[in-house]
């Protein structure tokens, strides 16, 4: 049987795309450092690792079939500009060598809304929306348009390779809470003081991996997609944790 490496599969979308690989009769291998609540009593190898460590992710892929690409440091505080850059385009270009000296037959690289350019404002974020860059950009929104433009140089130098795009990932199995799942705890316990105008687009963590497999078995080599949900406001997102609860 053929092996499926998932990296990042201790966090949220890593934990749901576990199950649905799981699900699917795979076996499946995961690269986790020290937080295993994701995956825990799933019936996975495991790698101890992490993704800035070559070494470590060159012995989590030997004989790998796929990778699934999801690791990642999310922060927006500006001290952590480091580690965001470290971890999330340092760790690609790992992934990216190690996929090549396994001979792993496609890498699926999970890319972000973030990695977009926020201009033009006024259009509509699709596909052929250009990447982050230049220094306006937040330092996540770089890091992971630069790990996107890895993975597009190693497509055209060959690798088999396609890139999922989800916008703001909400849904079960987020054991730590991600930055979203502690607002939505905040809402649900009523410790917000107030509601900000706006809202954003939200998609279900089992959408993308269901998603992210289709692309996985039918996309050609170099393919991006943005896997979406729906726009819903702030205010209608608590409406909906109110009645939740």
């Amino acid at each position: 049987m053929t092996v499926t490496v998932v990296t990042g599969a201790s966090g949220h979308l890593g934990g749901n795309l576990v199950r649905a690989l799981l699900a699917e009769g795979r076996r499946t291998r995961v690269l986790v450092r020290d937080d295993t609540r994701a995956v825990e009593g799933l019936d996975v190898e495991r790698v101890r690792g992490d993704v800035t460590s070559a070494a470590s992710v060159e012995r989590a892929f030997e004989g790998a079939d796929v990778v699934h690409h999801l690791a990642a440091h999310i922060s927006v505080v500006r001290r952590d500009a480091a580690r965001v850059r470290e971890v999330n385009v340092g760790g690609t270009r790992n992934v990216i060598e190690a996929c090549r000296r396994a001979g792993v037959r496609r890498l699926v690289h999970y890319s972000s809304i973030h990695a977009q350019s926020e201009t033009p404002a006024d259009a509509p974020i699709d596909e052929e929306r250009p990447l982050a860059e230049g220094p306006g950009a937040p330092a996540y929104d770089r890091s992971k348009a630069d790990a996107e433009r890895l993975v597009r140089a190693a497509v055209a130098a060959g690798l088999d390779a396609v890139v999922v795009i989800p916008t703001a990932v909400l849904g079960p199995h987020d054991h730590k809470p991600s930055r979203m799942g502690r607002v939505l705890r905040a809402l649900y316990r009523g410790e917000l003081p107030g509601l900000v105008e706006g809202g954003y687009d939200w998609v279900d963590a089992r959408d993308v991996a269901a998603g992210a497999l289709r692309a996985e078995a039918a996309a050609p080599a170099g393919a991006r997609y943005l896997l979406s949900g729906g726009w819903r406001s702030v205010r209608a997102l608590a409406g909906v944790v109110h009645r939740a609860g």
